[in-house]
């Protein structure tokens, strides 16, 4: 019996399921290069590169280990320009009697998939990604039954699971999270880790220039490309975080320092997310620092919690919630996304730094994403729908199953809460503690209202304001609606005054560009 064996682009892992029985000598691995899969969303360029980069050194990589990879590039004359249309192809060149692939990570591609043994006539075998910890029964076994979902309690069940971090069945350390000790303002250090850097090589490198001419109306720039494009070199990467910026990951890991894209984070998520690296096997390296002495606890804590907590949560609403969650939108949010989100040209120093890091390097950690660009968007009301695709298009590690719920649920509230407890909304003053940002600003962050006031300000209360009716219930915003509640009537027109003023600015930059 002869096999084809499509692998997607974020399937660059020797583990895959569709691999695990398959005999090298009748089975035909097919990896494509389409311009579908790289224009369903204007694709930042550095990731379309990393991808395609990524992609062809995988394709040898399995040629080392003795399989028959079939490799359609994107220039190739022949390319059909789609997935299904690569398969039919491949169908015709290979004669299989079967098709066995493991399960896509997005709805879409799935669907594709679900229309195969259909369209061309022959049976296709479709096999869980095993790379998760969590199957998504399990997911929904947990959700099933439950008022409200939280990862804290997931995240607590895959810790019981893995065993990472546990004493028996109890958490080491005793206790499960250990967030509180996380949110440290970073000082300017001169010894802070720099993450590893690599030189295209000549696959790269031809990549690149395919990029370069094909992509030119995408975001972002080519310039200094340096990801690990290589099993081998993530490996490096995860090696080089784990001895020099893993002990401090924990402290600063929600700071923010202009000038300073990478601090002490990991960048290790394209290369999770592409499968390059098993998120397992990296939690299990940070565990083992810890228990040999070399990183803390909140350190080791925090950054496992991210990859079997967050990450695994995340995928598991995903999937529980279907394609309709795409379309949730809570706040009956309608503004159009700023243009500045894809030039980074704006006077407001937090969101020109965060931008601008986004488009240079496809990269900003989860604070900027959360607090910074997230949190603006919605404090004026942007559409959930254009910020979930401007986040899917700029950042390389962004696949639909990870961003959408981080994104419309996490960042814009825009599920009413299935996802978060509350709207991660914050004024300048959040900012200014986490970051030296403010001092750099031509706004003043200690001023609410006027022109010169920083936005953020009174944009935080005008936002609990339009939105009290669905929000001042919430118990975890109690709080900041009695101070909204003991402001006087001409305090509160103030506050509101000078954000529709600001918005009215925002609108007409909007329209001359």
């Amino acid at each position: 019996m002869t096999t084809l064996i499509p692998i997607l682009g974020d399937q660059l892992s020797m583990s895959l399921s569709s691999l695990r029985d398959a005999d090298p000598a009748t089975s035909s691995l097919l990896m494509v290069e389409v311009i579908e899969e790289a224009t369903y969303v204007v694709h930042h360029k550095r990731k379309i590169a990393y991808i395609f980069s990524a992609m062809r050194h995988h394709a040898d990589a399995l040629r080392d280990a003795g399989w028959r990879v079939d490799y359609v590039p994107l220039d190739d004359s022949n390319n059909s320009g789609s997935f299904t249309g690569e398969v039919a192809r491949a169908i015709a060149r290979h004669a299989p009697d079967r098709i066995v692939v493991t399960a896509a990570g997005e709805w879409r591609v799935a669907a594709m998939i679900d229309s195969w043994e259909t369209l061309f006539g022959i049976p296709v075998d479709v096999r869980p990604d095993t790379r998760f910890i969590a199957t998504l029964d399990e997911f929904a076994a947990w959700a099933k039954g439950r008022k409200q979902w939280r990862m804290e309690y997931f995240y607590r069940d895959m810790r019981r699971k893995t065993g990472l971090l546990m004493d028996g069945d109890k958490p080491v350390g005793g206790d499960w999270n250990f967030d509180s000790e996380n949110r440290k303002a970073a000082p300017r250090d001169p010894a802070m880790p720099r993450p590893l850097s690599f030189a295209p090589d000549a696959i790269t490198r031809e990549v690149l220039a395919l990029v370069a001419d094909r992509f030119t109306d995408h975001p972002g720039s080519l310039d200094g490309f340096d990801f690990a494009v290589t099993r081998a070199d993530a490996l490096a990467q995860q090696a080089h975080f784990l001895a020099h910026a893993l002990p401090r990951f924990g402290d600063y890991q929600d700071a923010m320092l202009s000038g300073e894209p990478f601090l002490w984070h990991s960048l290790l998520s394209p290369y999770i997310n592409s499968g390059l690296l098993g998120p397992l096997e990296l939690a299990q390296a940070v565990e083992a620092r810890f228990h040999d002495g070399d990183v803390p606890i909140n350190a080791a804590e925090g950054f496992i919690r991210q990859i079997i907590g967050w990450r695994e949560y995340v995928r598991g609403i995903y999937w529980h919630e279907g394609p309709d969650y795409a379309t949730r939108n809570f706040l009956n949010a309608t503004r159009p996304l700023p243009d500045f989100y894809w030039t980074g040209d704006t006077d407001m120093h937090c969101l020109s730094q965060a931008i601008g890091q986004t488009l240079d390097f496809a990269y900003a950690h989860h604070i900027h994403r959360l607090m910074i660009t997230g949190n603006f968007a919605m404090l004026i009301g942007v559409d959930p729908a254009e910020v979930h695709r401007w986040y899917l298009a700029v950042y390389a590690d962004a696949y639909e199953w990870v961003e959408l719920p981080n994104t419309l649920g996490m960042s814009q509230f825009g599920d009413g809460g299935l996802l978060a407890s509350k709207p991660y909304a914050a004024s300048g003053a959040y900012i200014n503690r986490m970051s030296d940002y403010c001092g750099r600003c031509r706004y003043d962050v200690k001023q609410r209202t006027g022109p010169d006031a920083c936005p953020f300000n009174a944009l935080y209360w005008d936002f609990l304001a339009r939105n009290a009716e669905k929000l001042a219930g919430n118990q975890r915003l109690a709080m900041p609606y009695r101070n909204w509640a003991k402001m006087t009537p001409q305090g509160q027109a103030e506050l509101r005054a000078s954000a529709a003023s600001f918005l009215d600015r925002l609108d007409g930059a909007q329209v001359e560009r």
